[in-house]
């Protein structure tokens, strides 16, 4: 394969000076990238994979960052080599986009919102290429055709705000593939969007990755994309590369602990766990980085939590004996689209189109859709954050749908939500203790502060968290701490219903089964009621007792989780189960197969 290299990194050491102190953020990271190879990155936020992809773009802000060892050799296709760490920025800026493209997480940050689609497309063409604009927009409405956009010249005329996440991902595909670059960096390209969508985006990059002999860096924390997409398997903890090898390789024999533990956190499939395995039952971490391997094996940390039918049978048939604690009857939400000149109501929305179901007290019930399915509006409209257009809501026999704003305001202690985004959620300037503490003075629960200062600091430590985080901004915790601090806040006011609207969809594998198992310990503990708001159908499977699958607004199916998965009524559930990254060896041997079959074709012709 020495004649197929295309990226060499040996060696790479990438710092950051804070405050006189230097973090290695990448430290001695060595890989090489065929063509047409796809490399997969994992590890947590934290673990250097995304500072790995910037420096090999030459993006590290300096100061406070800079490569200071290592080498970056790119082979470019005539056949010369360039230490990206040493050539000047000018030839860098040659390189960046035309022979490197970059596909970011987080499409809508990345889009320039006064800007059509069409038109950030052609300046990446018109920057790299001698064309004219005409055959510039040629270009761009055959690249939107080539990823698959529907209907490419609207979409060329369209502002990012008018489509969808998937959409604007793949209008950045279509800008990373412009100048057809020999190398494509995705950072998590894929985090944020159904399995649906996420499966034809992933699906798309194989496409263009066969037809452009290109290589790929895949950056994800998610180890079921990865045994989808890659051929070799680079996991990255703190900054190292703690092991890397072809893709079976590592899903059938990890070696070390951490990789142990990022494949035991994803929820299974195929059994019913009590509670997920988390990477600190594969090891401990002492004060100096030292890392203790406890031993057990994957298969063994999950036969330990196996649920069985008896014990699920039995609680099932303790729970669904009482009555219902929430009644949904005939629940409609419709949201205007256009108005005639009288203020008449010509076009709308179905959000939630005559939904009906109940839930029972202590039960998880699962609501699963892609994204415009009505699943989130259904959970804001129980709680009256929107008003339904008709229908009725009944928590414990009182009207939600009919209440007035001081009626709601009191029964909103026993409901609460929590949000997909804990920073959103979070007011930057006041502490996380300020935070947790206000609805408790709203709701005028116990009788001083200093009472509820001591009541704040307790549900600290029930989710996990430190007495002295109390004093502590927003900003100073990762993505999981900050979303452990949104359910200490929802458990503020002692509520018996929790409604979690997409709560662990930006975690990394690892926080997101912290994070589950936290909810369900919280459940046990606090008899809580729940409804588990997500697009990812794993996660719902194992949070669940009963699923709800929505499809534009209606209630496509419902029932026992574990039924619905293993024996779907419906094509469009069925869609959705056969999108989801399953990581199965079975699976990883097939694809494997499948692309060596590709290889000899292609040689061939």
């Amino acid at each position: 394969m020495a004649d197929r290299k295309l990226l060499e990194i040996k060696n790479l050491v990438t710092e950051f000076s804070t405050d006189g102190n230097v973090m290695k953020a990448v430290n001695d990271v060595s890989f090489t990238l065929n063509r047409g190879e796809t490399i997969g990155i994992v590890g947590e936020s934290g673990s250097g994979k995304s500072v790995t992809s910037l420096s090999v773009m030459r993006l590290i802000p300096n100061p406070p960052g800079r490569i200071s060892n290592g080498e970056i050799l790119f082979h470019q296709k005539d056949g010369s080599t360039k230490d990206l760490v040493k050539i000047s920025e000018k030839e860098m800026r040659g390189i960046r986009g035309n022979d490197i493209a970059m596909i970011f997480q987080e499409p809508m940050t990345s889009l320039n919102p006064v800007f059509t689609c069409g038109d950030q497309v052609m300046e990446a063409i018109l920057l790299h290429q001698k064309v004219s604009k005409k055959e510039a927009k040629e270009k761009t409405v055959a690249l939107f055709k080539e990823v698959q956009l529907p209907r490419p010249e609207d979409i060329f005329n369209a502002y990012p705000h008018q489509i969808s996440g998937g959409q604007k991902q793949r209008v950045m595909i279509a800008m990373a593939m412009s100048c057809n670059p020999s190398i494509l960096i995705a950072d998590e390209p894929t985090t944020a969007l159904d399995v649906t969508v996420q499966q034809t985006i992933l699906d798309l990059m194989l496409k263009l990755q066969r037809e452009h002999d290109m290589g790929i860096m895949f950056i994800t924390h998610d180890l079921g994309v990865i045994a989808e997409l890659a051929d070799k398997v680079v996991v990255m903890y703190k900054g190292k590369i703690v092991e890397q090898g072809p893709v079976l390789e590592i899903f059938s024999n990890p070696q070390h602990p951490y990789t142990k533990g990022l494949l035991a956190c994803r929820p299974p499939l195929d059994v019913r766990l009590k509670r997920l395995p988390i990477v600190s039952d594969f090891m401990k971490v002492d004060d100096q980085g030292t890392i203790e391997e406890i031993e057990q094996s994957v298969t063994e940390a999950t036969e330990k939590e196996i649920q069985t039918d008896a014990e699920r049978k039995q609680d099932h048939e303790e729970m669904y004996a009482k009555e219902p604690v929430l009644q949904i009857k005939n629940l409609k939400t419709y949201f205007p689209l256009k108005k005639n000149f009288f203020g008449k109501v010509t076009e709308e929305v179905k959000a939630v189109d005559d939904v009906t179901f109940d839930v029972y007290p202590g039960e998880t019930l699962g609501l699963v859709g892609e994204s415009g399915c009505g699943k989130t509006t259904l959970g804001r409209t129980v709680l009256r954050l929107v008003d339904p257009t008709d229908g009725e809501v009944i928590f414990k026999g009182k009207p939600l749908h009919s209440m007035t704003t001081d009626e709601l305001r009191e029964i909103r202690k026993d409901i609460q939500i929590i949000f997909q985004d804990p920073y959103s959620s979070l007011n930057p300037r006041i502490t996380i203790g300020e935070a947790i503490m206000e609805p408790m003075k709203v709701h005028k629960l116990y009788s001083s502060d200093k009472e509820r200062k001591e009541k704040v600091m307790e549900l600290l430590v029930t989710v996990g968290l430190m007495k002295d985080h109390y004093y502590r901004y927003p900003h100073e915790f990762s993505g999981g701490q900050r979303q452990r601090i949104c359910i200490a806040r929802a458990l503020a006011l002692r509520p018996q219903f929790i409604i979690c609207d997409e709560s662990v969809s930006a975690l990394d594998v690892s926080v997101q089964a912290q994070v589950l198992n936290l909810l369900n310990e919280l459940k046990r503990d606090f008899d809580f009621t729940y409804i588990f708001i997500s697009h990812d159908l794993s996660v719902v499977k194992f949070m669940s007792d009963r699923m709800v699958v929505m499809n534009k607004g209606v209630v496509e199916e419902m029932g026992d989780a574990d039924q619905i998965y293993s024996n779907p009524q419906t094509e469009y559930t069925k869609k959705l189960i056969a999108a989801i990254p399953k990581g199965r060896l079975e699976d990883i041997e097939a694809s494997i197969k499948e692309k060596e079959e590709w290889h000899k074709t292609a040689t061939a012709n």
